[in-house]
């Protein structure tokens, strides 16, 4: 029987799982054991233990990736490749190659991909490798651990302008809808996360007329969906 051509399939889940689907029925994966990763500046490294939850074999692959808006590198990851066992669990760490002191949170990507061992020639299999993609977050030394730092960012509509400011050392993650009220007209900001000093903006429509506040769905440090949370707004002349 001949070797199937193998296709591609994005699928979103507490981050982003990317399966290569090859032919039979066989799930390749790698588990983290937690949803984010974040190093303490005073500790100068991070753990996360990941389990082969394959029936066989397979290399874990680990890569720290930059997001578009802080292209700085500021941590390595050890080891990158490594031979994990079924069932078994690999300790991954993330040492800071900082050159000086952290001001602010700062975000990176990690992605953990299983690679499975190369089957035997001419079986057809379906071999079905998923990636993980967690947030990592660096903290600097002395800075207070805020729950709901989505508490502390500012918003103004000017026009119809939605404006976001995030005056805080914090990163801020939450759901790119948001709602005015007490119409709850929708809104979309640009992505789900926003830096320390960033200001996001975006269109909140035409004809939009007695705002008193936004409503947002922030996401806890873990990324998980904390309560819905209706923040004070301010509404300047346009």
């Amino acid at each position: 029987m001949s070797r199937l051509s193998s296709a591609v399939i994005t699928l979103f889940w507490c981050g982003n799982l990317f399966l290569w689907i090859s032919g039979g029925a066989m799930a390749d994966g790698m588990e983290p054991e937690t949803s984010v990763v974040i190093l303490y500046e005073e500790n100068g490294e991070a753990t996360i233990n990941v389990k082969n939850t394959d029936a066989g074999p397979a290399l874990l692959h680990s890569v720290i990736q930059n997001i578009p808006e802080d292209p700085e590198p500021l941590l390595i990851v050890t080891p990158p490749i490594a031979r994990v066992e079924p069932g078994d669990t690999q300790l991954v760490r993330f040492i800071s190659t900082l050159k000086e002191p952290l001001k602010t949170q700062r975000l990176k990507r990690v992605t953990f991909e299983g690679i499975p061992q190369v089957r035997a020639e001419g079986r057809a299999t379906i071999g079905i490798t998923i990636r993980q993609d967690l947030p990592l977050i660096l903290h600097p030394q002395g800075l207070p651990r805020h729950q709901e730092p989505w508490k502390l960012l500012k918003w103004t509509l000017r026009g119809n302008r939605l404006t976001v400011h995030n005056d805080s050392a914090y990163v801020v993650r939450m759901g790119l809808e948001v709602h005015l009220l007490p119409s709850r007209r929708p809104a979309i900001l640009p992505r789900t996360y926003i830096l320390p000093g960033e200001v996001l903006s975006t269109s909140a429509g035409e004809g939009v007329a007695r705002v008193s506040g936004v409503e947002i769905q922030p996401a806890t440090v873990y990324g998980y969906s904390a309560t819905a949370y209706e923040a004070s707004i301010v509404v300047e002349a346009g």
